[in-house]
This record gives structure tokens, sequence and C-alpha cells, in this order.
């Protein structure tokens, strides 16, 4: 297997002083810096939005950093050329990104290339192989690894109005001048422990930008509804598909579109006519006689029943277990306690649930635990207790695992 990135990444010149830039709002200046960082081994890279009051989050801030240098720059500076950073983060295969609960700073970037950050490596996910927790918050990470206690006065700041003052661009460069003195250690450690390529395949995932694609045929697979029936599933994706177009075309968050529970109401219980939205529970009586009401109402008069291609399966996340094989999974999650504790690795990282649940049901393929390293460091046990191979034994007041021919 080829050495990730990641791997090489690591080391640096650790001690030497980090030139800080002014907060960056011209072209040239972004210019010269991305061409600099275009030769570095890795980049932290941060963001701060705002998006309370938009679909889109509006991008107010980006903070990059290398070993060498750190800098924000202002992205709703007037004219300011943001090709050279954009093109460093998705184009540039030679640089691997580091990010901190990327997620949503991940999303950003998609919404403004159609493509993410790649290489990626998420200092989150890598905390869990090293035992430090399921979703460690950036400010724990920089406690725990520099023994640094952060500011968190300008956390929740208007990121959108300007000027930014110094405090803010201070707490903002912040998080990636701490994270490009972490990932070097974050790397070091990960390497001894022997655990740096298992997040190999977990950082691809958070780079797929298959992840971030906003699908209106897809939004209704965030919606909860108490119902199988195909037409009211077939109902209920018509209503998010036409929510979801409403509120990218006008750029608000979906729920002031429509709440979730009035879309699942709608969807079990059709109104008959537009002057009976009147009466529907978390909408205004404007609705009866408004264009949006009318588009929403040809919505739901246009859906079809949801093709059997396209219905859940009903054991497919929460499969039938019974008594006994609920009993199994209890016992799969006692062994990922054990496991977990032993190896210092956190439980959600190792299996999920719902896999857990699978395999006490029977189920054989298709599975992570199954797979790769997750097999070496518990799938097999696992695999083993549910045929009966392993059982559970107390030796000096501690619980261990014995295998059953002993």
């Amino acid at each position: 297997m080829a050495t990730p990135l990641f791997v090489k990444a690591r080391g640096g010149a650790m001690g030497l002083p980090m030139h800080i830039h002014p907060l960056i709002d011209d072209s040239a200046t972004l210019a010269q810096l991305c061409a600099r960082l275009s030769k570095s081994r890795f980049i932290a890279v941060d963001t701060e939005f705002m998006r309370e009051n938009t679909f889109w989050p509006e991008l107010c801030l980006i903070q990059i950093a290398d070993e060498n240098e750190a800098a924000a720059i202002d992205p709703m500076a007037p004219g300011i050329d943001m090709a050279p950073l954009l093109e460093l983060l998705v184009s540039n295969e030679d640089v691997l990104k580091v990010f901190h609960a990327g997620g949503q700073d991940v999303e950003i970037v998609y919404n403004l290339t159609g493509t993410t950050p790649h290489p990626l490596f998420d200092t989150q996910i890598a905390a869990m192989a090293l035992g430090q927790g399921e979703q460690v918050g950036y400010s724990n990470l920089v406690e725990s690894w520099l023994g640094i206690n952060l500011d968190k006065g300008a956390r929740f700041t208007d990121w959108a109005r300007r000027p930014l003052d110094k405090r803010q661009i201070d707490y903002a460069i912040g998080d990636v001048t701490h994270l490009a003195k972490i990932f070097p250690m974050m790397m070091a450690k990960l390497i001894k422990t022997g655990r740096g390529e298992w997040l190999e395949a977990e950082m691809e995932k958070l780079a797929d930008p298959a992840n971030y694609a906003a699908d209106p045929a897809k939004a209704w697979l965030r919606v909860k509804i108490a119902s199988r029936k195909p037409e009211v599933l077939g109902r209920l994706k018509a209503l998010a598909a036409w929510r979801e177009l409403e509120a990218k075309g006008k750029n608000l968050p979906r729920g002031r579109i429509m709440k979730d529970e009035t879309l699942a109401d709608i969807a079990l219980h059709p109104p008959r006519a537009q002057a009976d939205l009147a009466k529907v529970r978390g909408l205004s009586t404007s609705w009866a006689g408004n264009d949006i009401g009318g588009r929403m109402l040809s919505a739901v008069a246009a859906a079809e029943p949801m093709s059997d291609d396209e219905m859940p399966a009903r054991d497919d996340r929460k499969p039938g277990l019974g008594r006994e094989g609920a009993l199994v999974a209890d016992l799969l999650k006692l062994l990922l306690k054990i496991r977990s504790r032993e190896s210092n690795v956190a439980p959600k990282l190792l299996a999920r649930n719902d896999e857990l649940d699978l395999l006490a049901s029977g189920v054989r393929e298709n599975l992570q635990i199954l797979q790769g390293w997750r097999f070496e460091q518990f799938g097999r046990d696992a695999l083993e207790l549910v045929e009966g191979q392993l059982g559970f034994a107390v030796k000096n007041g501690k619980l261990k695992m014995t295998r059953t021919e002993d």
C-alpha cells in the first residue's frame, strides 16, 4: 500500500516562530501567499461563516497556515480574487489540507467550486483513533495537546460585519496556528501506534463530494415520518424536493419555508384544496391564497407513489432482532466497550451500533466491522462472539473475554 500523503506530511520546523500576516483583503497579496503555501507539505484551514438566515452559508473569513506563516483572508473584500486559494484547496494534490471537525468548512468549499479539498485530514477523526473521545471539541484538543486555554469570547461574533477588529482576527487566526502545531504531533503518535493507515478511508469519506451535493430528490431522507405507505412517502419526496428548490431560490433556511413537522403532516394528510392550507398547523393563513401555497399544492398533486426500488428497506438499519437477537446485540456493545478501552480507541470509530444490530441479526455482507483494520481490531472477536466461540468471564475482578473451548 502506498504511504498516505498525510503520513508523509508529518514533521516540520517545530519551535520556529510563525509569521502572522495582517488581514489579507487584496488579490495580489493573496496570490503571493498561495504561491508560497503551494510548496508546503500541509496547510491548516478554517472558516468563519454565517448561515442562520440563509440556505447557503455566507463565507465571511478563511484562515490558513502552514508551519511558517498564517493569515486570515477576507472573501468579502471588494474585488478580491479568491481563485488562487480555491485552486490550492481543491486542485493541489501535493498539499494536505488539515481541518478540525471540517464538515461545514468542506461544504463551503464545495459550494464555491463544485468539488472538495483533497487530500484531506480531520483532527477530530484522528483524535478518535487516539482515544480522545468521539467528538472532541477544538478547545479541548488545543488544551490537551498544547496546554493552552482558548479565549472563547469572539466565538459567537457577527463575522459578516465590517470592519473586523483585532480581537476577532486574532481569535480566528489562532484556530489554524494551533492546528498547524498539533497536526505533526498527532501524526507522530498515530505512526508510533500504527494507526495512521486506519484513517485513510475515513478521510476519503469526508472528502467525497457526494456528501455535500444538496440533491432535491434525496431531501426527503432527512425528514422523519411515521409511515411506510408508498403514497405517503411519494408525497413526502415531492414536498421535500419542492421545499429544497424554494429554499435555494430564495436563499432561506429550509425551516423558514416549512418546518419538517409540517412537511410530514401534509404528506400524511394532504389538503384537498388550497383554501384548506389555512387550517394546517405551522402555516400562516396567507398560504390559502398566495403563490407559494399554490406551488406547494401543485407539488402534492403531481406526487406519485414511491417505487418499490426507492422504498426504504424495512431491515436496512433497524433489523427485527427479536428478544434473543437484542440480547446478542447488547453483548456486542459490551464487547465494543471492552475492546475500545483496551485499545484506547473511541468506540464510534471501531463500530456503529446499527452495524452491531445487523451482525446480531445474521447479516454478514457489506459490514465495515468485518473488513480491513476494523476486522482485526474488533470484527473478528465480534463475529466469534456471535457464533459462540467467545464468551465473557470475570478474572481478578475484571471483565475479560475467554474462548468457549477453554
